[in-house]
């Protein structure tokens, strides 16, 4: 185990920006793979993405909230599908430093080890001396062909007949996996099916999904780094919205590489750039993604400012609908730049059309949603209890 000297902020994200180029190039055969390409792996795991939210004493950089939105950003600028996985790897490593710190250091031992995983509780692990026996189905498994271990969410029989969700680390060698991930959206991202057939889960592998929503960590070598004392929701908020930027991001990009030379087939225009309805269309989609950013932003700095602090149910759910509200205007952006580029961009190779199904698929995920999200807010500034754990 060593201590990295983590690099800054700012070399992070100049370290993802000059990985765009290399992206933009690989992102049509990473949707035709339907996952990542090896050089867009190694160009990740060189530029340090997938050790900035591994704990330092494995060679991790901790990253703030704030960081891992510019990164993403810049990734997303260059493919949302590889920019997605890196920020699920995020999600899953943070979570994995939660448990006991034995257990770390079976994880962690590489500090380029990528976790996959999910909230949905589709399994169930039956107690037995030493742990459990776990079954289950595990869909929307982003990054899993590249990933080592898996974060489990199961549910476990009490002695009352009721049930207790529990989270639980698994190796993908224990996993079968179903290549079914055939989708209009974010198909690079390789979001397969995992399986458990009776897979002994060793107890110090398991923890209490009631205990991790309220912020009972088992580490004890993690309590003193800001980034794992912030609740589990915010921080898979904050760790998702950079990609979303980086997307509209993205597009603006593509619309104005095209722009010089695009006119408006059946009018007038010989350049597009000439056409007042063009100049209200990037306007508009200009201040959307400013928005969107701001959103992000905004909870990002949420996440770093309260680490350690309690959370109230109000700013758990304006987490979640800063996050609703970064996709939605972000989707906006997109359609809106979609609309602006005119009958060709329908080919596959004009990266338009990527963009907006992948922004699309974006806004279907269950706790992206942002009417989902909206409605939780609301329901708590109207003084109502919130009607999920997930919060």
């Amino acid at each position: 185990m060593k201590h990295a000297q983590a690099p800054a902020q700012e070399e992070l994200v100049r370290r993802a920006a000059e990985l765009v180029p290399l992206l933009q190039a690989n992102a049509l055969a990473t949707e035709d793979g339907r996952l990542l390409t090896p050089d867009s792996l190694d160009a990740l795991r060189d530029s340090g993405v997938f050790r900035m939210r591994v704990p330092a004493r494995y060679g991790g950089y901790e990253s703030d909230a704030r960081t891992m939105v510019r990164v993403a950003t810049e990734l997303g600028r260059g493919d949302g599908s590889t920019s997605w996985t890196a920020s699920v790897w995020w999600i899953t490593s943070w979570m994995a430093a939660m448990f006991p710190d034995e257990v770390q250091d079976e994880v962690f031992d590489s500090p380029d080890t990528r976790l996959c995983g999910t909230l949905s509780p589709t399994g169930m692990a039956v107690r037995q001396n030493g742990g459990a026996v776990l079954n289950g189905k595990w869909g929307f498994m982003s990054g899993a062909r590249h990933s080592q271990w898996q974060v489990i969410v199961a549910v476990t029989p009490t002695a009352d007949g009721g049930h207790e969700p529990i989270m639980a680390l698994v190796p993908l060698s224990d996993l079968q996996i179903v290549d079914d991930w055939f989708t209009s959206g974010l198909r690079g991202t390789g979001s397969i099916t995992t399986i458990a057939q009776d897979v002994f889960i060793p107890e110090e592998r398991i923890l209490s999904m009631g205990a991790i929503l309220h912020e009972q960590y088992a580490s004890k070598l993690n309590t003193d780094s800001a980034i794992y004392r912030n609740p589990l929701l915010p921080v898979a908020s904050a760790s998702s919205v950079g990609t979303v930027v980086g997307m509209a991001k993205g597009a603006w990009d593509a619309f104005f590489r095209r722009l010089p030379e695009r006119h408006i087939t059946y009018t007038a225009y010989t350049s597009q750039k000439d056409a007042p309805l063009t100049h209200f269309q990037v306007a508009e989609a200009a201040l959307l993604i400013d928005e969107a950013e701001f959103h992000a932003l905004r909870l990002a700095g949420q996440v770093d400012e309260k680490s350690g602090t309690e959370w109230s149910a109000e700013e758990r759910a304006r987490a979640r609908a800063d996050m609703g509200a970064v996709c939605d205007l972000a989707k906006r952006a997109v359609d809106l730049l979609t609309t602006a580029s005119g009958g060709s961009s329908i080919y596959s190779d004009v990266p338009m059309q990527r963009i907006q199904r992948d922004m699309q698929a974006v806004n279907l995920h269950a706790l992206m949603h942002p009417d989902t999200n909206r409605e939780l807010y609301g329901r708590i500034l109207c003084g109502m209890p919130p009607n999920t754990f997930y919060i």
